[in-house]
């Protein structure tokens, strides 16, 4: 392995990390209605559980609603159970063949709350990011200690690896930043 394919693998690694932080705080809520709230929540349909946005059109009409129309009429009540039982803590409102979320508004304490959840999810993506770096590191170590590359080229890639690091991890920080400004404007 080459050390430019150990640098490339470290920051596609990095990326995915990135992708999977911005995924996790899409689905915290804010007090406004998303349908990233709700499309990922795992249904039972058809003896298998199949991802909501899989069997159901979901919408936003108003801020603070989110309706769900299900293509087949007979996993309403499924939908609906997926639901009540999803982390989300929102009781759904079945109306005949379409469902309707409405997003309550959030108290200062509840506010609090998600902040630290979105606190935790960035640390997780930060530790992640660092753990990248290290196998990053070691890999280069390894290729500088069986002779493929010199020190000097060992020097420089620490520090293109730890410049990626700080630009990943300020990226995390600015997601944070920006979803903690969400959550705690009233």
């Amino acid at each position: 392995m080459s050390l430019q394919a150990v640098l490339d693998e470290m920051e596609e690694k990095m990326m995915k990390t990135l992708e999977v932080v911005h995924n996790e705080f899409s689905t915290v809520r804010t007090g406004k209605a998303s349908t990233s709230l709700v499309e990922n929540i795992q249904v039972e349909a058809y003896s298998a559980h199949m991802r909501l946005r899989e069997v159901a059109g979901i919408s936003t009409p108003e801020p603070r609603l989110i309706v769900i129309q299900p293509w087949d009429a007979t996993l309403v009540q499924a939908i609906a159970h997926a639901i009540q039982k999803s982390e989300l803590g929102i009781n759904p409102v079945v109306d005949g063949k379409i469902i309707r979320i409405p997003i309550p508004q959030l108290d200062q304490e509840r506010r609090r709350e998600l902040d630290k959840v979105c606190k935790k999810l960035a640390e997780d993506g930060r530790i992640a990011v660092r753990n990248e770096r290290r196998q990053g590191m070691e890999a280069a170590k390894k290729l500088q200690k069986d002779g493929k590359i010199t020190e000097d080229d060992l020097k420089h890639a620490e520090k293109e690896i730890q410049q990626k690091t700080d630009e990943y991890i300020k990226e995390i920080d600015t997601t944070l930043a920006h979803k903690e400004k969400e959550i705690l404007s009233v």
